[in-house]
Parts: structure tokens; C-alpha cells; sequence
């Protein structure tokens, strides 16, 4: 089973928060009351989220966080390398030279490339602009229900007639 960590998750949670707000900064503490975090937890995500080129840091009195992108810009795949570092579903990834103990003798040396570039893919098809947006929940409606922007008021008709 491929499973992110909790912190991953979490920075995802920080990361809509900020998204879906009108404030261009954000401090760890507000952040925290948003999300329900606590703040070490949200300070220690900041940080890293900084360093790895998604967020911003200001000082000062006025200062705090903010996206150095616009959230349609930020993938999942950047969000999740921030945090827990490369994609791969093993240590046999290129330029992880050392990581396996038996790497010599691996008949299937390489072989994972193409399912650790497929991951990557698909996180890379995945934007923060993406994981903002708010759930629909699924009574059974057509799918395409749920793409239609003016579709909230259908999903909420057909839920009370059901």
C-alpha cells in the first residue's frame, strides 16, 4: 500500500486553508485556529514548505507565510516532496545509488523506474488548486453532476428527494 505520511497530509490540510482564504499572508497561528492543528505542527510544515520553494517567508510585524505560486501552479507531487523528500515506491530510483543492499544482484535493477515515473505523473496531474475545492458527497448522481459548478443546488435537490 503506497501511504503518506501524517505530516503530508497535513501540509495538504495548511495548504488549502491558504488557498481557499482572500489573505495573501498567513501566520502559523491563525493557520493552526483554520485547520485544527496544532501550532508546532503547523510551524514545523511552514518551514518546510518554504524550503522546498512552495511558500514564502516574510518578517516582521505584518509578516508570516504565503504561496509563492498560484495554487493551480503547486502540484502534489511538489507538496509531498517537500515534506517526505523523493517519490518512489522503492529505493531502487535513479540516483539512489547505495540504497539497497542486494542492488548488484537485482535482476529488476531499473525496472521500477517506470512505475515511480508513473506515480510521479499522476501527482504531477494533481494541483493544490485541485485538492481546495470542496467535496461533493456521492448520493448517486452522475458524475458529471459534480463538474457542473451550478450542480451544488442539483446534488442538494436530488439528496432530499431520495
Amino acid at each position: 500500500m503506497l501511504r503518506l505520511s501524517k505530516l503530508t497530509d497535513y501540509a495538504v490540510v495548511v495548504l488549502t486553508a491558504m488557498a481557499r482564504s482572500d489573505a495573501p499572508v498567513h501566520t502559523a497561528a491563525s493557520l493552526a485556529e483554520r485547520t485544527g492543528l496544532p501550532v508546532p505542527t503547523v510551524q514545523k510544515l511552514l518551514k518546510q514548505l518554504a524550503r522546498g520553494g512552495i511558500l514564502a517567508s516574510q518578517r516582521g510585524a505584518a509578516g508570516g507565510y504565503a504561496l509563492l505560486r498560484e495554487d493551480t501552479d503547486v502540484t502534489v507531487a511538489e507538496i509531498i516532496e517537500a515534506i517526505d523528500g523523493p517519490i518512489a515506491l522503492t529505493d531502487c530510483v535513479d540516483g539512489a545509488e547505495g540504497a539497497c543492499g542486494v542492488q548488484s544482484l537485482c535482476p529488476r535493477r531499473g525496472s521500477w523506474d517506470k512505475v515511480n515515473e508513473a506515480v510521479r505523473r499522476a501527482l504531477d496531474g494533481v494541483s493544490l488548486a485541485d485538492m481546495a475545492l470542496p467535496s461533493i458527497p456521492d448520493f448517486g448522481i452522475a458524475p458529471a453532476l459534480a463538474t457542473d459548478p451550478r450542480s451544488e443546488d442539483k446534488v442538494r435537490r436530488a439528496a432530499l428527494a431520495g
